[in-house]
C-alpha cells in the first residue's frame, strides 16, 4: 500500500506551478465534531492539501438527516472558522435532489479546474463503496483518502481490495482512531449528558441555543 510519504515524494517533481490541492470533506454534519476536524487536519498535513472544503450534505441518497440542512452547514461553518485552511460550499445543501458524490465533484473540478481532488472518506464508507453511484467515475475525478475507523491494519486490506477491482488512486489517512459519532453525540444530548471536547464551544452554542437535539 502506497503511503503518504511514497506519494509525496512521487508526485513532488512533477507537480506543476499552476492549480492547488484540494481536499474535500464530505458529510451529513448532524453535528459536525471534533473527529471531523482532526481527520480533515491530519490530511491536510500528510498530504500537503493547500485547503480543506466542508460540504454539508443536502439530501444523502444513503443517510436521512433529520435536522435541517441550514442548521447543520451552520454548526460547519461555525466550526471550521478559526482555521485558515478549511472552508464551506453550499453546493449540496442548495439542491432539492439526491447529493451524489460524483456530481459534487464534477461541481468542483468545473470551479476549481486546475486543482488536484482529494475526497476524504471512512473506512466505512469505502466498505460500502461499490454501492455508490458510479464508483470508477468517482476515482477518474478525485485520489480517495480514507481514515480508519476500525484498525489501520483492516484499511490497509480494504484499500487493497478497493483499487484491485476499480483502480484509481487510494490512499490512506495516518490519524488517530477516535472513538466519537454524531450519533451518540445526538443521543448524550438528548439525555441531558455533557458533550464538552467531543464538540467545538461554538457549535455547543449553538445547539443550545436553537435547541437542536433535546429529548
Amino acid at each position: 500500500m502506497i503511503t503518504a510519504k511514497a506519494y509525496l515524494e512521487k508526485t513532488h517533481k512533477s507537480r506543476g506551478t499552476e492549480g492547488s490541492k484540494t481536499g474535500i470533506m464530505g458529510g451529513t454534519f448532524n453535528p459536525i465534531h471534533n473527529a471531523h476536524l482532526l481527520i480533515a487536519e491530519t490530511a491536510r498535513e500528510e498530504y500537503g492539501l493547500d485547503r480543506v472544503i466542508f460540504i454539508t450534505d443536502g439530501n444523502p441518497p444513503h443517510k436521512p438527516a433529520f435536522t435541517p440542512c441550514a442548521a447543520r452547514f451552520e454548526m460547519t461553518r461555525k466550526a471550521i472558522a478559526d482555521n485558515a485552511y478549511f472552508c464551506d460550499d453550499d453546493y449540496e445543501i442548495k439542491k432539492s435532489e439526491k447529493s451524489y458524490t460524483v456530481n459534487t465533484l464534477k461541481y468542483l473540478k468545473e470551479k476549481y479546474p486546475s486543482d488536484e481532488m482529494f475526497f476524504i472518506i471512512g473506512e466505512d464508507s469505502l466498505e460500502d463503496f461499490p454501492k455508490w453511484y458510479k464508483p470508477e467515475e468517482i476515482l477518474k475525478l478525485c485520489t480517495l483518502l480514507v481514515y480508519a475507523r476500525f484498525s489501520h491494519e483492516s484499511l490497509a486490506l480494504r484499500i487493497d481490495e478497493v483499487r484491485g477491482r476499480y483502480g484509481g488512486q487510494i490512499l490512506p489517512i495516518n490519524a488517530p482512531i477516535v472513538e466519537i459519532s454524531s450519533t451518540r453525540i445526538r443521543e448524550r444530548i438528548a439525555q441531558g449528558k455533557s458533550v464538552r471536547y467531543m464538540l467545538p464551544d461554538s457549535v455547543i452554542k449553538y445547539i443550545k441555543e436553537n435547541d437542536l437535539y433535546a429529548e
